[in-house]
């Protein structure tokens, strides 16, 4: 296991921790008339967890998948179809529509909190965070490129499974850091919460561009890693 693999791994990580369901909808729990700790901690411990089962079965039909296809995988015509495939994403993050639609509210998002802070058992926090993590399932390509690093990574199975639940505590980390700042210094912190809550609803399309160019552009570097097209430049 390299510093430089660590280093991606979790730069994917804080990549995640910006969607809807790891830092937009646990904002909007922050900026809430009343603030439901427990509740909050429920959503995030679940979210976390749905990614982590839903990594793990992922890591296994990939390590499958490595070990039927890694003389594929590993040869100079993988390797070329990896680096069409990340500079098919970097192409496609530039040509995906940012501009928010005019009239445009929170609408579900609003409908999910409220649902998870005021409903009279706290078992609708984990069914709001399941289906937040549902809407992103086809979505999650930071999450499917860290499997795959860890998956093609000449690392045991036990390192990958410790590394996917420090990579889903991660994608948590910044929501919970907010919350403590919120129960710390609320006057202060909740005026940026409100603004930073508008600020994800507005730029949630330019956030995904964001996230699909980052993707493509760090499976597209390992590619030409491996292929060593810039060798020469050195």
């Amino acid at each position: 296991m390299t510093l430089e693999l660590l280093l991606t791994l979790g730069g994917l990580a804080l990549v995640d921790s910006l969607s809807i369901g790891t830092l937009l909808v646990p904002v909007f729990f922050l900026i809430a008339p009343r603030l439901r700790v427990g509740r909050m901690l429920l959503y995030l411990a679940t979210i976390a967890g749905f990614y982590l089962v839903v990594g793990i079965v992922l890591m296994l039909g990939a390590q499958a998948a490595f070990t039927a296809l890694g003389d594929i995988v590993d040869s100079t015509a993988g390797r070329v179809v990896q680096l069409a495939l990340g500079v098919g994403l970097l192409v496609t993050s530039f040509l995906i529509p940012t501009k928010p639609k005019e009239g445009a509210g929170p609408g579900r998002l609003s409908r999910w909190r409220n649902g998870a802070l005021e409903g009279r058992r706290a078992s609708v926090v984990m069914v709001v965070a399941i289906g937040a993590g549902l809407v992103e399932v086809t979505t999650m390509l930071p999450y499917l490129g860290a499997i795959g690093l860890m998956t093609a990574a000449p690392i045991t199975v036990p390192t990958r499974a410790l590394l996917l639940l420090v990579y889903c505590g991660v994608m948590v980390l910044p929501a919970l850091v907010l919350l403590a700042a919120r129960l710390v210094a609320r006057r202060l912190i909740e005026p940026g919460l409100r603004r930073l809550a508008a600020w994800l609803e507005r730029t949630g399309a330019e956030t995904t561009a964001w996230i699909i160019g980052i993707v493509g552009f760090l499976i597209a570097r390992d590619a030409a890693a491996q292929l060593e097209l810039f060798a020469g430049l050195g």
